[in-house]
């Protein structure tokens, strides 16, 4: 019997369909997207005013999310959207800055300015989402110094009874192109595995892993977003690691789409669902939506709206398909009968 706090598991079902499948859309990105817009402007990146990323989320808002569970979105840009969403959809919030610190090494995070998880909760998270940039390859005291600030924040997550999100986006110690330097796409599969297990850890409090496609797509031999640029992994090969690297979880876990297109992204789940693996659904942002860039810059919100309408629908509408295979959240703990529901001073 697994013990659940009755905000935890308020918050976990709020995200979630009638199935348990978390089909969330995301919509937190800050700085990708204001680079995105300016490029597309023709502007710089201090051109981009507030305005113009709120209406982006707003629009990204009020057409995706009648077809999701969920939204995640940022309390910097991203309330306005909140407001906008279907109301059946539930919410979450990021709790730290865009990007990372590029000053020192390591790629270390912070949170954001004048927000805490309580401010979040009061402006209507059902859950808290955090992304870490994370390699078991990196200094061992920088990672230490990594792992002390998630356990910090699952902390408050759980003093302040909210399910804690954990997004860990792997990079290379060497500095190389993770999306297509063949040597990344090796080690790719190992630097997802041992993040995964080092976040199951009960000292982080995580409650749902976002973890990254194992393989990189690009260097899967017979598959649709294969560039021929050396063969990595064959199919079984990539099966294999599905399975395997999907054994290192310990509590559920969704995938992220990285920036990758919607066709990329919808090939690596039905390569995990052939490999058996039993994922709790997705937060897919940029695989969606993204290509409606141009549309935005060009023809400002009435021509994303169409544009969002048309092809943002049908894509989320292509990933929900895939997702009638996913498994519920709950089957991480061998179902809702096996999940014991108590108030959270009990798991404190």
């Amino acid at each position: 019997m697994v013990k659940i706090s009755k905000g935890k598991l308020r918050g976990l079902k709020a995200v979630s369909d009638s199935r348990g499948i978390i089909r969330a859309a995301a919509m937190d990105q800050r700085g990708s997207l204001q680079k995105s817009i300016a490029k597309g402007r023709g502007v710089t990146e201090s051109e981009v005013t507030r305005q113009m990323m709120e209406e982006f989320k707003v629009e990204v808002s009020k057409a995706l999310t009648s077809h999701a569970s969920a939204i995640l979105l940022d309390p910097e840009f991203g309330l306005p959207a909140v407001k906008a969403r279907d109301k059946r959809a539930g919410v979450l919030l990021a709790y730290e800055k865009t990007g990372y610190d590029n000053t020192a090494p390591g790629r270390l995070g912070d949170l954001i300015e004048g927000w805490n998880v309580k401010r979040l909760k009061e402006n209507g998270a059902d859950c808290i989402k955090i992304l870490i940039y994370y390699t078991p390859l990196e200094k061992p005291e920088i990672n230490e110094e990594k792992h002390d600030w998630i356990e910090n924040i699952g902390k408050e997550c759980a003093e302040n009874d909210m399910p804690f999100f954990l997004e860990f986006v792997g990079y290379d110690v060497k500095g190389r192109d993770e999306k297509k330097d063949i040597e990344c796409a090796k080690i790719k599969p190992e630097i997802v595995m041992k993040s995964m297990q080092e976040f199951s850890k009960d000292r982080y409090r995580v409650d749902v892993l976002k973890v990254e496609i194992p393989v990189n797509m690009k260097f899967v031999e017979g598959a649709k977003a294969f560039r021929g640029k050396g063969v990595v992994y064959t199919k079984k090969d990539a099966m294999e690691i599905f399975r395997k690297v999907s054994g290192a979880a310990k509590r559920p876990f969704i995938y992220l789409s990285a920036g990758v297109s919607d066709e990329e992204f919808r090939e690596s789940l039905e390569l995990a669902l052939e490999s058996g693996v039993h994922f709790n659904g997705v937060l897919c942002g940029r695989a969606t939506w993204a290509e409606g860039v141009p549309a935005y810059c060009k023809g400002g919100t009435a021509a994303f709206r169409e544009w969002l309408n048309d092809r943002g629908v049908a894509n989320i509408k292509a990933l929900n398909a895939v997702l009638e295979k996913a498994y519920p959240w709950y089957d991480a703990y061998g179902g809702l009968s096996m999940i014991q529901e108590v108030s959270a001073t009990t798991v404190l």
